[in-house]
């Protein structure tokens, strides 16, 4: 027998363990053996990984792809470039463009979009407004991964509905058998502290930061959590940002909600005084938060299990909306988000590195759990026979600095990870068995990424 590709010479980490000496054979896109180099059977295609790691490929639920409408910042096929290059095979894209996907029509825009130049595969959220209630049965016949609901003040403006009717979009997508998320954070407290720090003339970036308390993004996650346990509603919470917060969706899952939760690598890895070192680039909602809350964030989320994904919420902005050439500035002027589809690997491999968690337990958390949550598993986030034959290979001891955020692939790079150093990165990406990018340098075709089939 011989098959599409054989991948040898790696160490093969799923979150169950480890095999040296082993590797991955493909046929027509799909996982055909998992097992030892010298089992595996003949290939038109070797691949050798000359001992590098070979994880389940990544699974990145959160990024802004901005398009439809908004492709001055990005588009599907630069982020998914991006993608590729940082070692992600799968995407899903934020509702929060022009138009917001709010519609079934605007659905099927997006996923046309990134059927048309996509790299690697992708999936959609639909919105949840005042708007379109009605809507739900009809959006989820359109075949979104789920739903999500803007809480608060954030880029794009999308108003949140009212409490009670979050309270009925929970009981309709409760029939539907998908997950709602949200962006947590209360928007009466943001706006009052907004409006009061400009009043008193704090305009420096860590005012940004301070006008959205940790007590904001808490509230919002309990609110949402005593809701779900009220309508037996699946949810997520997307980009927790504080030990506090983490703490809130640990107290829901022992009461018995179903409710899942992500952070990000730049909440693990920087505290609020990068607002002081790099100013607005570092910009985001939720804030990057105190060093007390980002270990507690790592003690409850990570140490404890509390966080289920890793995600980036990767968000490209041009360098004139970061106010990138006075990052000191009136921060009232700028605009948050930052790119991370090529930083997220080489970071948590940088975790792994120093000791704070095992390669198993970022396996689990930056591709299986994601697939598992949000409907995937196990055609993604998994080498079982017979599933997407989806991988990336690590060099889990390369040490490398980005010396200049243009080495980046997305058409705006601005990022705080800029001049940052890390131990590892991905050295391949393959998607449905073709390798996509290779030492950083994208290889695949514009247009060969597909949308994820979900129940």
């Amino acid at each position: 027998m011989t098959v599409d590709l054989v991948v040898r010479n790696s160490t093969v980490i799923t979150p169950a363990g480890r095999s040296p000496d082993a590797g991955v054979a493909v046929e027509d896109g799909q996982i055909v053996a998992v097992g030892r180099s010298d089992r595996l059977p003949a290939a038109d295609r070797v691949f050798d990984a000359d001992g590098a790691v070979l994880v389940p490929g990544i699974v990145d639920c959160h990024i802004h792809n901005r398009e439809p409408g908004l492709e001055y910042k990005e588009d599907w096929e630069s982020a998914t470039r991006a993608a590729a290059a940082g070692g992600v095979t799968t995407v899903v894209g934020m509702p929060n463009t022009d138009p917001v996907i709010d519609s079934p029509e605007n659905l099927e825009l997006k996923f046309e979009r990134g059927e048309a130049s996509a790299h690697v595969d992708f999936q959609s959220y639909a919105v949840v407004t005042s708007e379109n209630l009605e809507l739900i049965p009809d959006i989820d016949e359109a075949g979104p991964l789920g739903f999500k609901v803007f809480l608060g003040s954030t880029v794009g403006d999308v108003p949140p509905p009212s409490d009670g009717e979050i309270l009925e979009a929970m009981e309709r997508i409760r029939e539907t058998g998908k997950r709602l998320g949200f962006h947590e954070e209360n928007g009466e407290i943001i706006d009052h502290y907004t409006e009061r720090f400009k009043a008193e003339g704090r305009n420096e970036p860590i005012d940004h930061s301070h006008s959205r308390p940790v007590i904001a993004e808490r509230e919002a996650v309990e609110r949402m959590i005593t809701f779900a346990e009220e309508t037996g509603a699946k949810i997520h919470m997307f980009h927790v940002s504080s030990g506090s917060a983490a703490e809130a969706v640990a107290r829901g899952k022992d009461r018995g909600v179903d409710v899942t939760a992500e952070t990000t690598p730049h909440y693990l890895w920087f505290t609020e005084d990068v607002m002081r070192e790099k100013g607005n680039v570092a910009r985001v909602q939720p804030p990057i938060r105190d060093a007390e809350e980002r270990d507690r964030l790592w003690e409850v989320g990570i140490d404890d299990g509390v966080i289920d994904c890793i995600a980036t919420d990767h968000a490209p902005h041009t360098p004139a909306e970061k106010k990138v050439d006075d990052p000191f500035g009136n921060t009232w002027d700028a605009i948050s988000g930052f790119v991370g589809l090529e930083t997220e690997v080489p970071a948590m491999l940088s975790f792994v590195d120093d000791g704070r968690l095992a390669l198993e337990e970022w396996v689990r958390r930056h591709s299986t759990r994601p697939a598992q949550v949000w409907g995937m598993y196990p055609q993604k986030g998994s080498l079982q026979i017979g599933t997407d034959a989806d991988f990336t290979i690590v060099d889990p001891n390369l040490e490398w600095t980005l010396e200049d955020r243009r080495e980046l692939h997305s058409k705006n790079c601005v990022t705080p990870f800029e001049g940052e150093s890390f131990t590892g990165k991905a050295v391949a990406t393959v998607v449905r068995g073709q390798i996509v990018a290779e030492d950083g340098d994208v290889v695949g075709d514009s247009g060969y990424g597909t949308r994820v089939d979900v129940d």
